[in-house]
């Protein structure tokens, strides 16, 4: 009998919901939250009992038996460091999350989701490789202010399937190759897995590495503290203009993708420019992780919803290629990594960690 795992992955205005059996998907739905609803509260976790109450809805429609599952899995928030796997949802975890100890994002409600809902029913809740996965080298961390340390948050669930993935189609395990892979999204990380871990990766939160379709990237620091001291912009503008109101958006008016392409195939000068800067920067921080494995790269990877387009790839591949080969898997499938996750425990092939 196949085992039955529910994915739960909260994001800004919806939370999106799936049941696999083993791997294959056996059905899906993403439930909307009305946006002037989800701004009524003042912090994320605030929002538990609101989404609760509409997944409960969405799968009562459903007409799904949760005494069927064998676990529920939800999308892991930002928690303290850890290394990449499958983690039990515990207290310390949901505490932390609730105490807000790194920061908000949707998905640190994910835990919490699974936990209750798999409560009634006697079956594990876990979350995998959520954004906090860290596994970087200690000298990755320094910058030349010795009060600032570089962090790692990136999109860890991503890039460690997509690391299996293509591990798998070469025929070689993950632990024995060097790879660089880059997710290309609303936001942008690259990183070097030497031989299974993650050991240098920009942070794709918090103003580091490439820009992307809402992030600003890395800005010169000169400039922006005069900026942020000139008395023209708040705290929260200056946030904004970093994530969310960054990248091709402060340019272009628009992080959508499909519409920065239909400009550049109608001859927007502006919009090709751009976009080839975002191109340009992606391909530099290639370049720059290529230092880190010492040359030694077995493969490029681009993934994400950029690497749809043909000529984004192109665009960087143009400028990376002469370092290894690329290879492109297009999208990203959270839910599908999610399931895949807790399969592994569920199956044996690997332990469940506990979160401390």
């Amino acid at each position: 009998m196949p085992y039955r795992i529910l994915a739960i992955n909260p994001g800004s205005t919806s939370t999106k919901l799936a049941i696999y059996e083993d791997e294959t998907q056996i059905y899906k739905a993403s439930v909307k939250h009305d946006t002037e609803e989800i701004l009524k509260f003042k912090h994320v976790w605030d929002q538990f009992d609101f989404r609760m109450d509409s997944i409960k809805k969405e799968i009562e429609k459903s007409k799904i038996d949760l005494k069927t599952l064998d676990a529920i899995v939800g999308r892991g928030g930002m928690l303290k460091p850890l290394t990449s796997g499958t983690y039990h949802v515990n207290d310390d975890m949901i505490e932390f999350l609730k105490n807000r100890t790194r920061g908000e994002h949707a998905s640190n409600l994910g835990c919490g989701l699974a936990k209750e809902l798999a409560k009634p029913y006697g079956i594990p809740s876990f979350i995998v490789d959520p954004v906090s996965v860290d596994e970087m080298d200690d000298i990755a961390r320094y910058t030349g202010m010795p009060e600032l340390q570089r962090q790692c948050i990136f999109h860890a669930l991503n890039h460690k399937a997509i690391a299996r993935l293509a591990s798998n189609d070469l025929n070689k395990p993950y632990e024995e190759l060097n790879l660089i892979i880059a997710h290309l999204g609303g936001g942008i990380s690259v990183a070097s897995h030497q031989k299974g871990r993650v050991i240098d990766v920009n942070n794709a939160l918090d103003g580091d590495g490439p820009m992307s379709p809402e992030r600003s990237g890395s800005v010169p620091i000169g400039p922006l503290y005069k900026m942020v001291f000139s008395g023209k912009y708040t705290l929260e503008e200056i946030k904004r203009k970093n994530y969310g109101k960054g990248g091709l958006v402060a340019y272009l008016g628009t992080n959508d993708g499909s519409e920065i392409q239909s400009r550049i195939k109608n001859g927007d000068k502006e919009a090709t420019f751009i976009y080839g800067v975002m191109c340009y920067q992606i391909a530099k921080e290639i370049g720059a992780q290529s230092t880190v494995l010492k040359g030694k790269v077995d493969r490029i990877i681009l993934t994400g919803g950029l690497a749809y387009d043909p000529y984004t790839v192109n665009l960087i591949k143009e400028r990376v290629e002469f370092i290894a080969p690329v290879m492109v898997y297009p999208g990203e499938d959270e839910m599908g990594a999610l399931a895949k996750g807790a399969l592994r425990v569920l199956k044996g092939e690997e332990s469940a960690k506990e979160y401390k």
